[in-house]
Formats: C-alpha cells, sequence, structure tokens
C-alpha cells in the first residue's frame, strides 16, 4: 500500500531484500519534531513503558519528577472536577493544610506544577507537585463556578509578544537561525499564567534597554509594556515595572 501512494520513495535492494529510501524521496506522514525528538529518544511504544533510544541520545537528567500517586490522584481530580484536599510544603508559609480545585497542568521547563483554586487564598494559584502530599479528592465537595478556570483571569488571558535578536549581539545572522523568525521577529501567543516561566526558560531579555548580556540572552522583547498586568513577569529576565522599578 505504501509503494502505491508513494512510489518513488523506496527500492528494493536485491542484496539484503530491504527496502531503502530513494534520492526522489517525500516524506509522507507529516510529525511534529518534538514528538519525534521524543521517539528517538525514547522509543516507540504504545504503552506506558517504551523501548530503548533509536539514536544515542544525551537529554538533562530530571532532578524532580511528580510522585506517580499525587500525580494520579491530582489527574483523577481534574478529570472528574472535584476537590482535593493536599499537605502542601510552602516556601513562604510552610507545611499545612489547603483544599484546591485542580483544572491543568503546567511544565516551566524544569519542574511540573498544578494550576488550581486556592481555597485558603481565595485566588488562583500554580502548585508544584514534588511539594504536594497526601492528596484527597473530596467526593462530597461541590465546586462553585468563582472556582472553575473560566473565571481564572491570567489563564484565559492570552498574551501576544513580540521577541526580537538582542541588539548588542555579535552574531545576529546566528541567532536566526536559532529561531523560527520572520523578518527578525519571533511572534509568540501564551498563557498569562505561562509567560514569566517561558521567557525565564527561553532566556528572553525584558528590559526596557535591552541591557543584559547579549550572548545569554540572545533574546529581546521589544515591548515590555506587554507584560502589564501578567502576574508572574517578575520572572522575566531584567522586567521592570511601568514606573521604573526591577521587579
Amino acid at each position: 500500500m505504501y509503494k502505491q501512494i508513494a512510489p518513488n520513495n523506496l527500492d528494493l535492494n536485491g542484496a539484503t531484500k530491504v527496502y531503502l529510501s530513494t534520492s526522489r524521496f517525500e516524506p509522507v506522514f507529516k510529525h511534529e519534531p518534538q514528538r519525534a525528538l521524543t521517539a528517538l529518544s525514547r522509543g516507540f511504544g504504545e504503552g506506558i513503558e517504551v523501548g530503548d533510544a533509536l539514536v544515542r541520545c544525551e537529554v538533562p537528567f530530571p532532578l524532580n519528577q511528580p510522585d506517580l500517586v499525587v500525580l494520579a490522584a491530582i489527574t483523577r481530580a481534574i478529570h472528574r472536577s472535584k476537590p482535593v484536599r493536599i499537605t502542601y510544603h510552602s516556601v513562604s508559609s510552610g507545611t499545612g493544610s489547603r483544599e484546591i480545585v485542580p483544572f491543568g497542568l503546567v511544565s516551566n521547563g524544569v519542574r511540573w506544577h498544578v494550576r488550581a483554586y486556592d481555597r485558603k487564598s481565595a485566588d488562583f494559584r500554580d502548585f508544584v507537585f514534588t511539594r504536594i502530599e497526601s492528596p484527597e479528592i473530596l467526593e462530597n465537595s461541590t465546586v462553585s463556578r468563582e472556582e472553575t478556570p473560566e473565571c481564572d483571569v491570567q489563564w484565559s488571558r492570552i498574551v501576544q509578544l513580540e521577541l526580537a535578536i538582542h541588539p548588542d549581539h555579535p552574531r545576529p545572522e546566528v541567532v536566526k537561525r536559532d529561531y523560527p523568525m520572520v523578518e527578525g521577529i519571533l511572534k509568540i501567543r501564551a498563557r498569562a499564567t505561562n509567560l514569566g516561566y517561558l521567557l525565564q526558560l527561553w532566556r528572553v531579555d525584558c528590559s526596557p534597554t535591552h541591557s543584559l548580556p547579549a550572548l545569554e540572552y540572545p533574546l529581546w522583547l521589544r515591548d515590555p509594556l506587554a507584560l502589564h498586568g501578567v502576574e508572574n513577569a517578575v520572572l522575566a529576565p531584567g522586567y521592570a515595572t511601568p514606573r521604573g522599578r526591577l521587579a
């Protein structure tokens, strides 16, 4: 069937009885690069356990990962729209019991969070998975409208940013090759809840005067005011509040 679909893609090697791609090969199926890289580095598989990597590959070793029991309970609660009672270890307030209404998972590129309504603070927060223990789904507790993601302004707000090559970078042509830019500009759209994480991960200079070192921060946010009202903008490198004070 594949030879019928793409007759010019394969030739049968008579000696080895193996089909090899031809010089006229054109892909029939499109794959997302990230999924292809995952398959190459971790192998293929329909279940949780996958095979060996298909090519030699080295990836950063994860220093922290969510506990599978905690992850299972939180995702069951998300699927069933149920609140959860947890013990949470907070850097600012210490260890205590909380009731949260989770609705989404968020990765900042280094660790995983759960986005949830926090009944203690009456606000939406990101909770770090590794700081959660003893999750208990509250079967008899109802979720009110103000606890749903539709009322999470930061989650619902989509912000578009324009990233440019850092004006002081000595090799702008190299940076341009690293990103899918159009006329030297990379446009991204993301939830307000994730912007601080992304700008920190991608090492984007968010200072108004592009004052951070260009070799460390090859991208520059053209309009820092686009982050106005984004709660976790304080995580963005060099970000200054509209009054000029460094956040």
